[in-house]
């Protein structure tokens, strides 16, 4: 069984968008490490934030909805993953990548609500369990509660911050055509700037990101990395997205989960048969035999020699050996008398 999501925010299966997101807010702000130091709310939190990620998200929560949290994640087995059983018709590969701190400062609009709302004094005696209490109610004496310094806004008090999203940020990721054969796991290093805890200043800081490449993934692939760009006072990070790219190959060209194998052959070869000996990307070679003539640009078909198919990796595309007839430069007069009595006309 994976993570019953809605059982994290604490509401029950088919809750509305609003109700979802009263969970979070509710939630979060009792688990906050901020406020809450107790042992595990730190992990606590981050699960939090990973629920309301996918919950608040109409294609997570479907895929999630239907097929559970190893249908979301790919993590199902069968080479396929999502949709459980190894159906290759289903395969999100979610991972949560976000921010549980900046995914808290951007839902409330900065990067404390408690300080954003409350006097120092106040905020020590807040009650992190009380769901009104971040907007200066329950016991705090209703709207007389607020403090202050607090400015009201035509939009409400999530609204007082606006900020924009950066586009994203793409990098190419290339990879061999033996990675997309066998699956492989790249590290990719990234430097952004990250706010510190006073929400003014900046720091610069690296960060690894784990791409785990799939078997027979097309070229073109994205994988996206949530809000791990810069980020500054006034901005939400930018996506990182990795856009897979093929790598040229010294013997093989790509066409979708076809490889192709350009066999070249003399003009006798082709006249009087040949026999191709053919490498296949894991390291074995396949011996091809044609008694037939062979005209330049014929094709032949090698079935399940190819890429894994990225739907169903358990199935292969075809190696296609790609014939050229390598012509002599010239050719002796006792030669070309021969040829004209024994070839057609």
């Amino acid at each position: 069984m994976g993570k019953d999501y809605y059982k994290v925010l604490g509401i029950a299966k088919g809750a509305s968008e609003d109700e979802i997101k009263k969970a979070y807010r509710k939630q979060a702000l009792r688990y906050h490490p901020d406020k809450n130091k107790s042992p595990g709310a730190e992990d606590k939190f981050k699960e939090i934030a990973e629920a309301y990620d996918v919950l608040s998200d109409a294609k997570k929560k479907d895929i999630y909805d239907r097929f559970g949290e190893e249908g979301l994640k790919g993590s199902s087995g069968g080479g396929g993953g999502g949709g459980g059983g190894g159906h290759c018709g289903q395969s999100y590969n979610y991972t949560f990548h976000g921010d549980p701190h900046a995914m808290f400062a951007e839902f409330f609009g900065g990067r404390s609500p408690f300080d954003h709302f409350f006097s120092h004094n106040e905020d020590d005696e807040m009650d992190i369990n009380d769901p009104f209490a971040p907007f200066g109610m329950g016991r705090m004496g209703g709207m007389g509660g607020f403090h202050r310094s607090f400015k009201s806004h035509p939009g409400g008090p999530h609204r007082a911050q606006e900020k924009r999203k950066d586009p994203p940020v793409v990098h190419e990721l290339k990879v061999s055509l033996e990675e997309v054969f066998s699956g492989c796991t790249k590290k990719m290093k990234i430097s952004r700037k990250r706010l510190n805890p006073d929400g003014c200043t900046m720091r610069s800081e690296d960060k690894i990101l784990t791409v785990d490449i799939k078997r027979g993934w097309k070229e073109g692939t994205k994988i996206t990395f949530p809000k791990e760009g810069d980020e500054t006072p006034s901005n939400i990070p930018a996506d990182v997205v990795f856009v897979v790219k093929d790598k040229p190959h010294p013997v093989f060209r790509r066409e979708g989960s076809d490889i192709i194998y350009p066999a070249k052959i003399s003009l006798r070869d082709a006249l009087c048969g040949c026999t191709v000996n053919a490498p296949t990307l894991d390291g074995r070679t396949i011996t091809v035999t044609s008694r037939d003539v062979v005209k330049p640009g014929t094709k032949k078909r090698i079935s399940g020699e190819g890429l894994p198919l990225s739907k169903c990796p358990e199935r292969r595309g075809d190696m296609i050996l790609d014939f050229t007839v390598k012509f002599p430069d010239k050719l002796g007069q006792s030669t070309r008398e021969a040829l004209k009595q024994i070839l057609p006309p």
